[in-house]
């Protein structure tokens, strides 16, 4: 394939993926206050104001538009498996369809837990900052960016375990380095968990660390793994 037909296909790629995105998107904004009433379960429930004119349509079209990226992530990751599945050997071809259908498990692992049980630690704490002294009135946008984002960085948080198994798989990174450099993994983890909790509390960047952790965990076993099935595929090519 030329290189000409490589920007080709990368165009048709990123149209499929903007395509699948507005539908979604489209879908998002039928039902986006069924998705607010959604968002507001961590919360209690709460009632949410709107500050200027054109809040609710700024709110609706965010609702909109976190609703369609998460229902078009599987279209996006597939496209862009799909851009580089040529460039890969007969025998990891193969892999493609159990690669999207991990990455979609493990990210909406990831949205599920943030949202039950990360959000409600993370905004009951927030709220019982103001104790007395303060009432909440609510900025519906403000509000629904920092569930949006919040949703979304746990869900690509998720993605941990796949993409150290595939620099694995590519040789860029071996399980020895993985172990060896696992202090520095567990802080990286810990910043990670700092930046991605707004409020800043302790008890909810715990309880995103530590699910990263236990991912670093996993994503080791993933790479012992991977690295014992190249050895193996490699020794009678080896022998003969």
């Amino acid at each position: 394939m030329t290189y000409l037909q490589h920007l080709e296909e990368l165009r048709r790629r990123i149209i499929v993926s903007f395509i699948a995105l507005a539908c979604g998107f489209a879908v998002s904004w039928f039902f986006a206050w069924d998705i607010l009433d959604l968002l507001k379960g961590p919360a209690g429930n709460i009632t949410l104001h709107y500050l200027k004119p054109m809040e609710p349509f700024l709110v609706r079209f965010k609702l909109a538009l976190f609703g369609g990226l998460i229902l078009s992530f599987p279209v996006i990751i597939f496209e862009a498996l799909a851009f580089v599945t040529p460039a890969l050997k007969a025998n990891e071809k193969k892999y493609t369809i159990i690669v999207v259908s991990m990455v979609l498990v493990f990210f909406c692992g990831g949205v599920v837990f943030g949202y039950k049980y990360i959000m409600p630690v993370g905004l009951k704490w927030l709220f019982d900052l103001a104790g007395t002294e303060m009432k909440a009135v609510l900025s519906a946008g403000e509000y629904v960016s920092f569930c949006g984002w919040f949703i979304l960085a746990f869900g690509l948080s998720f993605e941990t375990p796949l993409v150290i198994w595939m620099l694995v798989a590519m040789g860029v990174m071996t399980p020895e380095q993985l172990q060896r450099h696992w202090r520095a993994a567990v802080m990286v983890i810990c910043v990670f968990a700092a930046i991605v909790t707004p409020d800043w509390s302790p008890v909810t960047m715990v309880l995103v660390a530590i699910p990263m952790i236990l991912l670093y965990l996993i994503s080791l076993g993933l790479a012992r793994f991977s690295a014992r099935r190249k050895i193996v595929s490699s020794e009678p090519a080896s022998g003969t």
